[in-house]
């Protein structure tokens, strides 16, 4: 499990430790205490978004002044849309409302999705968990074994809608890389998709954190019976090695720009977030209290314990990565569009 702070997280504990003013943090204290803090995922449980936040539910609280009571809550539709509509839309701006959902969405209304009903840079963006890395895997009885073998073999895998990392991977790497794929979109989740490979209705799925599978996957992941075949996002892994990357195929600047949009958001990872209005000095006890726990010995323990990685970002830097990523050329998110479709 990796679990790293990098310099600027480590300046913003420092400066929020030394700078706080005791009458503001009294006034933070006095508004949590007795108070539920929820904390809703925008996928179904025990997927990776739920695993993580139920293990953050269980520390979270010890690090927000007035240590208020906190609440995981699944609110699943359109791989996370529904949620993050919601926390715009409708939820409490007060503070007391979270929400984690995957890393495409807040990319949605730049994509021309009508059904996204918010603007991104008014979240009040929290920080993450982990910056993920995803992969491309496969089920041992697809009878894959390297990915060059897609180039010239049909193989099913399986999706969630059309607003999901799972299906927009999966359409990126059939229409960038050429890879032979049919794609069946509709699950509900990884979870769901996880039982279609075990009945064999599908072979594979794209767009899952190597942390997703090495916890909820690791049965078949340790039994071999699931394997990556295609790294997708961040830095090429040591654990990986010898499986190709898709920036290895990326031969000009629009490709790299392409692929920076579609596979680069993935390092949002673990993202979470409040809705737009809620007060500076309660966006910023929580997004203290998210790093401190971060670095609490008991969380880190249970987060070994449930094998998932740990490697978080500000909601200064999440918000900032946004910021740039929703900034490129018209004709790079064109081509976005287009290579994500399914159809």
């Amino acid at each position: 499990m990796r679990n790293t702070l990098t310099p600027t997280v480590a300046a913003v504990l420092l400066v929020a430790s030394v700078s706080a003013q005791p009458v503001a943090a009294d006034e933070i204290a006095d508004f949590y205490k007795g108070k539920s803090v929820n904390i809703v995922v925008g996928h179904e449980p025990a997927t990776g978004f739920d695993i993580y936040a139920r293990v953050l539910a269980r520390h979270l609280g010890r690090h927000i002044p007035g240590n208020p009571n906190i609440v995981v809550q699944n609110m699943t539709g359109a791989s996370g849309l529904t949620a993050a509509n919601w926390l715009y839309n409708v939820a409490p701006k007060d503070g007391t409302v979270m929400a984690t959902f995957v890393h495409t969405i807040p990319f949605e209304s730049l994509m021309g999705n009508s059904a996204a009903r918010f603007d991104p840079a008014k979240f009040a963006w929290i920080g993450n968990m982990e910056e993920s890395v995803a992969v491309c895997g496969i089920s041992k009885s697809a009878g894959i074994a390297k990915f060059d073998d897609m180039l010239t073999r049909e193989t099913i895998w399986g999706a969630t809608g059309a607003t999901g990392p799972l299906v927009k991977s999966a359409a990126a790497v059939k229409n960038l890389l050429g890879a032979k794929m049919k794609i069946v979109a509709g699950y509900k989740g990884s979870a769901s998709v996880k039982i279609a490979i075990t009945r064999n209705e599908v072979h594979g799925i794209c767009g899952l954190p190597m942390s997703t599978i090495t916890s909820s996957w690791g049965d078949l992941y340790k039994a071999g019976e699931f394997r990556p075949v295609l790294q997708l996002s961040g830095r090429k892994q040591a654990d990986l090695k010898g499986i190709p990357h898709v920036d290895d195929f990326a031969k000009t600047e629009t490709d790299r720009q392409t692929f920076g949009l579609i596979f680069g958001t993935q390092a949002l990872g673990r993202i979470y977030l409040s809705p737009p209005g809620t007060p500076d000095a309660r966006r910023n006890a929580l997004r203290a209290a998210l790093l401190a726990t971060m670095k609490d010995p008991q969380f880190i323990a249970d987060a070994k314990k449930t094998q998932i990685d740990i490697s978080p970002m500000t909601g200064e830097e999440v918000e900032q990565l946004i910021a740039r990523l929703s900034a490129a050329p018209a004709a790079v998110v064109e081509r976005v569009k287009k290579v994500v479709r399914t159809d």
